[in-house]
């Protein structure tokens, strides 16, 4: 059993991390600002701003895996980076694996071709949150500490808005956009956080990015 933290635990990713990890018997903690509408059994909720340094030193102190599973939005648009830079901070000589839930648009579509936002411009409204996801791999990727960080890729179609169907199965790259037959990359809540929680049990991405798709 392991002790996994979860930052953002009630929102989309977050919930199904939570769950599956609960699901499978681990020592589950969530932070959020907000208490959950339909608490999983057996997970601790804790409430507030991971903003705050205090909160965000307990929400790392005494477990085995932190989760970032923050979304860059409202009020938390542009404070992501500085959170994950804390984080790599605060885990710095411990042997705590820092998870962040990354985006898609840094992928590259093809072995040696553009990244996914170089070949579809983003929508102005979701424009700064993507480009937080792209700081935030960079920031990580240029880390040359010692904390063992990992950062997940979900596919393309990924969040409430794009459910998709629980397979039970997903499959992997580093860096090449995973499609399926017709062409659709995507990725349901569960298949997401079973492989997150696959990784936390076998670790087997080191300071390194790893893609999840169906």
């Amino acid at each position: 059993m392991a002790r996994i933290t979860v930052l953002g635990g009630t929102g989309y990713a977050g919930g199904h991390i939570v769950q599956e990890a609960a699901a499978r018997g681990h020592q589950v903690t969530s932070y959020s600002r907000n208490a959950p509408e339909n608490p999983v059994d057996g997970v601790t909720y804790e409430t507030g701003s991971v903003l705050e340094h205090d909160v965000l030193a307990a929400a790392v102190a005494d477990t085995d895996a932190v989760i970032d599973a923050l979304s860059p939005r409202g009020d938390m648009a542009g404070k992501l980076e500085g959170i994950v830079n804390d984080l790599v901070n605060l885990l710095e000589g411990t042997s705590t694996r820092l998870g962040v839930v990354g985006g898609a648009s840094s992928l590259l579509v093809s072995e040696g071709g553009p990244r996914l936002i170089d070949t579809a411009p983003p929508a102005p409204e979701v424009a700064d949150e993507i480009q937080t996801g792209i700081t935030v791999l960079q920031l990580l990727s240029d880390y040359t500490g010692q904390v063992d960080w990992f950062y997940v890729s979900p596919a393309a179609l990924f969040g409430s808005w794009a459910p998709g169907e629980a397979t039970g199965t997903y499959r992997t790259s580093d860096d090449i956009l995973l499609v399926d037959d017709e062409g659709i990359s995507q990725i349901s809540g569960a298949d997401f956080a079973k492989a997150i929680v696959d990784e936390i049990e076998t670790p087997s991405h080191h300071q390194s990015r790893f893609h999840v798709a169906n």
